[in-house]
């Protein structure tokens, strides 16, 4: 045989044994190997939408709610209990504050509504989801809550209630249906922002104040004259809110023991 027709044949038997061995790999390899796309080709996981559910747009209205009355009259639902109370939160989440509220709340099994500053959630989006977490409600208080809310332009009023929106949605999974203004001020412009992205805006009508810090005693005596049907008005935001969550210990359980229940406003989409 010559030389050419050796390495020929000697390359055909090598051939053949590499041929043999793959199939036997083949045979023993699990079988998710000849169905699973490599990593490279795999699809992306799905990820979550970063904007707000859309909301049914309203029919604007022309002043906000002050009493739980009222949010029932322009809130379909089941009347509030007759001993009914609810207790707003503004200006969170704070790191230090909101969870000392969170915890109060906690020990005396009182539902709130937190009215959320979309700035302010920067950086802390784990309070933010702690407060839906703990089963309360969360609102829109504007982006940057801006004192001159009611003088501002159409197109910035809307952009404010927008940003707070989507960063709500972003962090906590829900989108409010309640709109805080920033001292209770509103216009026609902040009525027709709040209306198309379906958010009824609500004020109270039991303040203490507190975010001026007029001291304990201030702040308990203004919140212990509450009655039933009261909204009443607190912050965990905004600076040292020591005296506010002081007279909340003080406040809570005098009104329960006085008969009192306290109730979320709408309910959490």
């Amino acid at each position: 045989m010559s030389r050419r027709r050796l390495i020929g044949a000697g390359l055909a038997t090598v051939a053949t044994g590499l041929l043999a061995r793959d199939a036997v790999a083949l045979r023993r390899a699990p079988a998710t190997m000849a169905t699973e796309p490599p990593p490279a080709l795999r699809p992306p996981p799905a990820k979550p939408s970063p904007s707000p559910s859309p909301s049914p747009s309203l029919a604007p209205l022309s002043r906000p709610v002050y009493t739980l009355k009222e949010f029932r009259q322009v809130v379909p639902g089941p009347d509030f209990p007759p001993n009914a109370v609810a207790l707003t939160i503004d200006d969170g989440p704070h790191p230090a504050w909101t969870p000392e509220v969170l915890r109060l709340l906690e020990r005396y099994h009182v539902p709130a509504t937190f009215c959320l500053i979309g700035n302010q959630i920067l950086g802390h989006e784990a309070v933010a989801r702690s407060v839906v977490a703990a089963g309360h409600h969360v609102a829109n208080h504007t982006w940057s809550h801006p004192a001159q809310l009611s003088t501002m332009a159409p197109e910035h009023v809307q952009q404010e209630l927008d940003r707070a929106q989507e960063k709500i949605y972003d962090s906590t999974g829900h989108t409010p249906t309640i709109f805080r203004a920033p001292g209770g001020t509103c216009s026609p412009a902040v009525f027709g922002a709040a209306a198309k992205r379906g958010m009824i805006p609500v004020n109270w009508d039991r303040d203490p104040r507190d975010w001026t810090k007029p001291g304990t005693s201030a702040i308990t005596n203004k919140l212990l004259a509450a009655t039933a049907g009261d909204i009443l008005l607190c912050h965990d935001g905004g600076g040292d809110r020591s005296q506010t969550c002081a007279a909340l210990r003080t406040v809570i359980p005098a009104l329960q023991a006085r008969g009192l229940q306290f109730v979320l406003l709408g309910a959490q989409p």
